[in-house]
Parts: structure tokens; sequence; C-alpha cells
């Protein structure tokens, strides 16, 4: 559980979790959104991970990452999100992607 509080206790860690809230996105896609090194962001995505907060998924050349399935660490990650003023602007973008990526498959 210690993994976990230190996984949230970084702004742009909750900021990841937010875009991931709605729907998976590439190691690139998420880069895209913050004002960080690649090193940087791969140590956040790792210690997410590391936390059972996320998961990543190698497809080609390209690594995907989304939330982890139902568990206490997503149910705590949920409760700080809606709690969290930065989360829910996030939070729409991120269902604006999951909803653009629907529309592109269909």
């Amino acid at each position: 559980m210690d993994k976990v509080f230190e996984a949230l206790a970084s702004t742009p860690r909750r900021k990841i979790l937010a875009y991931l809230s709605e729907t998976e996105l590439s190691a690139g896609d998420i880069a895209s959104r913050f004002d960080m090194t690649k090193p940087s962001l791969s140590k956040h995505l790792k210690i997410l991970e590391a936390a059972g907060l996320v998961k990543a998924e190698k497809r080609g050349q390209f690594i995907f990452y989304s939330l982890q399935g139902d568990s206490l660490a997503n149910t705590l990650t949920s409760f700080v999100q809606q709690v969290c003023p930065v989360s829910t602007k996030l939070r729409k973008e991120s269902k604006a992607i999951a909803s653009a990526k629907a529309s592109r498959s269909s």
C-alpha cells in the first residue's frame, strides 16, 4: 500500500492516471501531454506500474498503458480523482480521446 500512496503523491502521476481513466494511451501519447523529458516520464510510468495502478502492453514498437483492472489501489485512485480539481478536466479529455478512437474504428 505504501507504493500506492507514493505513486499518488505526485501531481504528474495523478495526471497520468486521469488521462488513462477512460482509455489506453501509448507512451508517446502520454508524453505529448507533458512538458518533461522522456526518461522522467518513463520513471513516473514505472512507479505507477510498480504500485499496481497501470499495466503496460508492448505492441510492435509501441508500449500502451492502461489502468490496472479492479483493485483496491484503483478504487483509491478513483476516489482521489473525484476530489482532485485537476483530474476533472483531464478525465473529460480522456473521455474525448476514447470517443475519437471509437469513431475512427467504427
